[in-house]
């Protein structure tokens, strides 16, 4: 904790001394930067706060991009978040930080990146930063919003192609493409996108496997393919008239694929060398939709009524049989079969109302409901066990011992919200919240019961502009995480061969939190970069992991669940950089450095342990050489290992997160087609797992077995040629 906070204060001091140097040094702008890119006020920002930076379609130009995704990628320090309430959050969530129009997208699935892929660069009038939080805004709590304004015109008409090729590293050849389409007929507009994604991956997993004392017990080599192409279907359409507005956004995908699994065992015993083999055959059924739309309507007044609603529906199952070399026959028999199936659906309808108390205030109420439900099951058979044969289990031995195998789970929320935006003066800003929500879940299936919950979620966003360029933030916030209804169930565990299933725990609750934040950000003249850094600290209530639920000592289980309390300690510094100082203002050079640390007390080992990893280094350089038509670049990222610890109740993990390198290289022909060549994983890193496994249990302490492995997919190269017509 001493060496968190002593770096916190140097990376703050570091970005001090850079303000400084940057404040009192005449940078001349280039002629693109001052043509293109200003910082002027915005609609949406306070009247008297210069914090909204503004691109022009003109400062693009010059980079010849085919959508707004690529327009974004020559904006130094600016980074999209998800759309929606995805990634733990509860419900529709504040919206993300994209807009378009000055309006947030419905949904949750939708990413913002997928957004902006369908919009043509033809269609773009400028691209607004704006860093300042205001009623205006149609999205709450991001550090700044990007808001896409597209050209105003009568009607217009754009298709988007690209085809992608893809060559893995076993010299499997892929092909996909995408196909969008955009047309506006007065206050009409449509958006429509076919994509096929690629997505087959070979993996090696290379094993050793030691005695306790060290003693080398046998290898095992590993292959499994991912043999997936992934089809999506998806639109956006918006009607608006006079203080109406309309908006519709639709997804639909599928991903169903085989993934076969080859083991290759040598054991080294006191009779000599024994080679075995082992197979599985898994066949996967993957496919999602979403429908979601907003009315809004804008009084004379200025202020705005908003009607939102999701729903999407989500399955994910699968049928896994395993297959052993067996001596007395000829071929392979079967030992394992696991069927699990999941589905998982959800509808979220939301209102609020947003009006002005004064010229410095304004307050957004709103009200929220969401009924989120999952249903699903898990069969497995064994060849080891007693029970008579059954074709439901693929003619094995159904094994009875799996408590909760299959449940039905509904959760009834309702919310009641208010945001209240102050602008104190010209150049600091508090936003205010506060959430209340009830719930009840109820489950049914082998275990039935109903339980209720009531929360309270306020928080806090102070912003306060030191100078035009130079910002600090402070941030408060209660938070309650969305449960994963299928830990209420037992499921199939995917990380562990050894270990078929995982126990179901219907007693889990959400996780709780208060977290605090404070940040420090200072934006380059002349658009010459941002820097920034921040510390963060979040207490957690009853924090979300793995706790013992063993009933047979002889069988030891464990389950999701409530583990304890626990803390969270987090550093970030950050550098995004025109490389002005050396001639090259086409190019952009950003630095990322997170350091982590927390502590909780392991329900296992009764000792204080950390959460997650240590920390990472990411590095990625974009050069465009305008007069070419040439851009390149890397993207570069480090875990500081040894950080990331599993305890279970019966094994102990270390997971070593793989370093990764892409490369990239693009180049535009014939004025508007776009040739980009790719390498990801360019270093066949690998992701390294150290297990230890106990007789008995962790608790008992005694070692039975190490497995130490690594696995890589490798590296493969892609191409794609993209045009817009």
């Amino acid at each position: 904790m001493r060496i968190m906070k002593q770096l916190s204060q140097l990376s703050l001091f570091i970005l001090l001394v850079a303000t400084q140097n940057s404040l009192a040094q005449e940078i001349t702008p280039s002629p693109q930067l001052a043509a293109g890119a200003v910082v002027e006020t915005s609609a949406n920002a306070d009247e008297d706060a210069n914090s909204t930076v503004i691109y022009s379609a003109d400062f693009f130009a010059q980079y010849s991009p085919v959508t707004a995704k690529d327009m974004l990628d020559r904006i130094p320090g600016v980074s999209l978040r998800h759309g929606g309430g995805g990634g733990g959050d509860r419900g529709l969530g504040t919206g993300g930080n994209l807009l378009i129009n000055g309006e947030r997208i419905a949904g949750k699935d939708n990413s913002a990146s997928d957004q902006l892929e369908r919009i043509t660069a033809a269609e773009v009038e400028r691209i607004e930063i704006i860093r300042d939080t205001t009623g205006a805004l149609n999205v709450r709590g991001a550090s700044e919003v990007i808001n896409v304004i597209l050209v105003a015109v009568e009607s217009r008409s754009s298709t988007t192609v690209e085809l992608v090729n893809r060559l893995n590293h076993d010299d499997k050849f892929e092909t996909g493409g995408s196909v969008a389409w955009s047309q506006q007929i007065g206050n009409f507009q449509a958006l429509v996108n076919l994509r096929s994604r690629p997505n087959y991956e070979n993996r090696d997993n290379r094993e050793v496997r030691l005695g306790p004392d060290g003693e080398l017990l046998g290898t095992l080599f590993e292959t499994t393919i991912r043999d997936k192409d992934e089809q999506s279907f998806s639109t956006n359409l918006s009607y608006s008239l006079g203080p109406h507005r309309l908006q519709l956004n639709a997804l639909v995908s599928e991903g169903d694929h085989p993934r076969p699994v080859r083991r290759d065992f040598v054991d080294f015993t006191e009779a000599g060398v024994v080679n075995s083999i082992e197979e599985e055959q898994i066949e996967n059924e993957e496919s999602n939709w979403e429908v979601g739309g907003d009315y809004e309507f804008n009084f004379d007044n200025g202020s705005r009524l908003a009607v939102l609603f999701v729903a999407n529906n989500e399955i994910r199952n699968s049928v896994r049989e395993r297959f052993e070399a067996d001596p007395a026959e000829i071929g392979l028999s079967k030992n394992l079969f696991i069927d699990s199936m999941r589905e998982i659906s959800e509808f979220i309808v939301q209102t609020n109302y947003n009006f002005s108390l004064s010229e410095a205030q304004s307050l957004r109420v709103g009200f929220e409901r969401a009924d989120t439900q999952l249903d699903s099951s898990l069969l497995i058979g064994s060849s080891f066990g007693s029970e008579p044969p059954s074709e439901s289990v693929g003619g094995l031995s159904p094994l009875t011992s799996i408590t909760n195998p299959g449940t039905k789970v509904q959760e009834i929320r309702y919310e009641g919200f208010a945001f209240h935006n102050w602008a104190l003066s010209d150049r600091s800003s508090l936003e205010s919240s506060i959430v209340y929500e009830t719930s009840e879940i109820s489950q049914t299936g082998a275990v039935s019961k109903t339980r209720d919950f009531q929360f309270w979620r306020p928080s806090l966003d102070y912003r306060f502009n030191i100078t035009d360029n130079f910002r600090f933030r402070a941030t408060v916030e209660r938070s309650v995480s969305q449960l994963s209804f299928s830990s209420f169930a037992a499921t199939s565990n995917d990380e562990d061969r050894d270990l078929n299933a995982l126990a179901g725990n219907p007693e889990l609750e959400p996780e709780t939190s208060w977290s605090y934040e404070a940040e420090l950000e200072y934006r380059l003249p002349n658009d010459g970069g941002v820097l920034s850094s921040s510390i963060g600290y979040t207490d957690i209530d009853n924090y979300i992991g793995r706790i013992n639920a063993t009933i047979d000592p002889s069988q030891p289980l464990s389950a999701t669940g409530n583990v304890a309390p626990a803390k969270r300690w987090s550093m970030f510094n950050r550098a995004s950089i025109r490389l002005n100082r050396f001639n090259l203002p086409d190019a952009i050079l950003g630095v990322t450095v997170g350091l982590f640390d927390s502590e909780i007390i392991d329900p296992f080992l009764q000792t204080e342990q950390r959460l997650g990893g240590r920390g990472f280094v990411g590095l990625n350089f974009r050069h465009d050489i305008t007069s070419l038509g040439l851009s390149y670049g890397i993207d570069y990222s480090h875990s500081i290992w040894g950080g990331q610890k599993d305890i279970d109740i019966q094994t102990i993990t270390r997971n070593d997160r793989e370093r990764s390198l892409d490369l990239f290289v693009s180049k535009v022909w014939f004025e508007d087609w776009t040739f980009r060549l790719e390498t990801d994983n360019t270093l066949d890193a690998s992701r390294c797992r150290f297990r230890q496994r106990f007789d008995g249990t962790t608790i008992d302490g005694s070692i039975a077995l190490i497995q130490d492995s690594c696995s890589s997919r490798y590296r493969r190269l892609t191409l794609s040629v993209q045009t817009t017509f």
